[in-house]
């Protein structure tokens, strides 16, 4: 008897299931999350083409491996990131997580594309950047060269 009440419970609820209206979405509604990790969602920070266009499409950045021992991106680290079906290495510039005191912290996840020779993809970058990367250990020289606002 208690095979037959339990088949009769699953039988409505896959009943219910069928008949109730789901509606259809194409595109991603989850937020950024507050550290990066792998599949992360980024936005591109410089003025190159590559950003721009998927930033227009509607498809942003997601980050496929952090380039340090954690695994968790933060102000500063090196990352590998797919964008437009490519594979670009870049720069955290901006991390929504909690920071120091004194580290600003930003609204989005921002990174500042850059070429396999260290040098980067786009000619400007559109927001300021934290001035506290100029202490960091990297090739942050020719990123910060082409900035124009430092916080």
């Amino acid at each position: 008897m208690a095979l037959l009440c339990r088949a009769t419970v699953l039988q409505t609820q896959t009943h219910l299931c069928t008949n109730a209206i789901v509606p259809l979405r194409n595109f991603s509604v989850s937020s950024p999350l507050q550290q990066i990790i792998k599949l992360s969602r980024l936005q591109v920070v410089d003025n190159s083409a590559i950003g721009r266009a998927a930033a227009i499409s509607g498809r942003p950045a997601k980050c496929i491996h952090v380039y340090n021992k954690k695994g968790v991106g933060t102000l500063g680290d090196k990352i590998l990131v797919a964008i437009k079906g490519q594979k670009k290495k870049a720069y955290i510039v901006g991390v929504k997580q909690k920071q120091k005191p004194f580290v600003p912290r930003f609204d989005s996840n921002n990174i500042v594309l850059v070429e396999e020779s260290g040098m980067p993809t786009g000619t400007r970058i559109r927001v300021p950047i934290p001035s506290m990367l100029r202490g960091k250990e990297g090739d942050f020289t020719k990123i910060l060269s082409i900035a124009t606002k430092f916080i």
